[in-house]
């Protein structure tokens, strides 16, 4: 198993990526504007548990999958910076993902908050 020290050093590497990630990537400041906002509309609005558990569910799948892609699109773009056909569909589908995850987030948010706005 992994030391104490080793596991520490790990969790320095994490942290050191996350604040990469929201320093250098733009979408990951929007995410995190949008999370913000997010946050301050739910407590505005006083929604409940179960509601804030799908809320923070849905930050972390929009925040979540915008790191993996930029970690793909990063890798992607050391293995060439040439047009390639493949590493177009990869980071294409890539960003897929986040859209998709995106449109949830935006759906389940709609869901959410209109009982609270609309009443």
């Amino acid at each position: 198993s992994m030391s104490v020290g080793k596991q520490i050093k790990s969790f320095k590497y994490a942290i050191h990526g996350i604040n990469t990630f929201f320093k250098t990537e733009r979408n990951g400041r929007i995410h995190l504007l949008a999370a913000t906002a997010t946050v301050i509309l739910g407590v505005y609005l006083g929604v409940d548990k179960t509601d804030w558990l799908w809320l923070s569910l849905a930050i972390t799948l929009v925040i979540v999958a915008e790191i993996i892609n930029t970690a793909i699109e990063q890798v992607c773009n050391r293995i060439t910076t040439d047009q390639d056909e493949a590493i177009k569909d990869i980071k294409d589908i890539s960003a897929g993902f986040v859209l998709i995850c995106a449109f949830f987030s935006v759906i389940l948010g709609a869901i959410i908050f209109s009982p609270y706005l609309f009443n």
